[in-house]
């Protein structure tokens, strides 16, 4: 379902601030695969999805969704095939319409809008279901702002709204960093209900070893721009945080993990 091919990107090429930010990474998602990429600061976890979501364009190497080449495709032409979740809780809504007009926005993403009727009554109920699965009570506040909601709950419905038109790829972004740690756990397990009912393959950036290991069918680490660690299956069920902890140091070749690493 993802195919990355030898990509590289370099920022301020050239400059006294050139940073190598990837180095011929090299990743295979196949359909369904719920992957978690953890690694230190400036690692190259956030620019690697940067790079999937057309963000910004590599300097080299190629990107495929579900065999479609996406590599020169700018970020809003990918938007057909990729679903995604940001860091901030102010990203991924429009904070100043309705949450039954920001449902309504993400079934619509990626088609022609006209100029017929906005929301159908069929719309709104499936859409109350939609909200009521997520044991927030939501499910009856359809036409309030979503400026007014939590981080948590405007998380949830980013949550749904990314998944709603069940997109070929999931990207996560370190989606829970700024929740407070229940709401966080809250969030986790609403995403591990939505992928696996969704099939929904996807990629999951977090700096929490505990939260990698824990989710997912496969974790991957990266350090200095490339995948240093690629662990699936009952090996990453028997991982423990130690034993990450110990092969990121081999790999690495240092004891000093990166502080954000080790306080998560």
């Amino acid at each position: 379902m993802l195919e990355i091919k030898e990509i590289w990107k370099t920022f301020n090429a050239g400059t006294v601030n050139e940073k190598q930010a990837l180095r011929g990474v090299s990743l295979t998602l196949n359909d369904g695969d719920f992957c978690t990429v953890i690694g230190g600061n400036g690692a190259g976890k956030s620019t690697m999805l940067n790079a999937v979501a057309g963000t910004w364009m590599v300097d080299a190497g190629t990107i495929s969704i579900g065999g479609t080449d996406v590599t020169r495709l700018p970020e809003y032409k990918r938007a057909p095939y990729i679903g995604r979740v940001f860091q901030d809780p102010m990203l991924g809504t429009a904070p100043s319409m309705q949450i039954l007009e920001n449902l309504a926005l993400a079934a619509r993403r990626g088609q022609r809008r006209g100029l017929g009727w906005g929301v159908t009554r069929e719309e709104k109920t499936k859409y109350q279901d939609m909200l009521k699965g997520l044991d927030l009570g939501l499910e009856d506040r359809l036409t309030s702002k979503v400026g007014l909601l939590s981080g948590g709950q405007r998380q949830a419905l980013t949550l749904l709204m990314a998944s709603l038109k069940k997109p070929k790829l999931l990207l996560l972004d370190e989606h829970t960093a700024a929740l407070d740690p229940k709401t966080a756990a809250k969030v986790l397990d609403l995403s591990d209900r939505i992928v696996a009912e969704s099939r929904l393959t996807t990629m999951m950036v977090t700096h929490n070893m505990k939260d990698a290991i824990a989710h997912g069918n496969r974790l991957i680490m990266m350090y200095d721009g490339r995948i240093v660690i690629d662990v699936s299956g009952e090996e990453k069920k028997k991982l423990t945080v130690p034993q990450l902890l110990e092969l990121f140091n081999k790999v690495s070749g240092s004891d000093e993990a990166d502080d954000k690493l080790l306080l998560s």
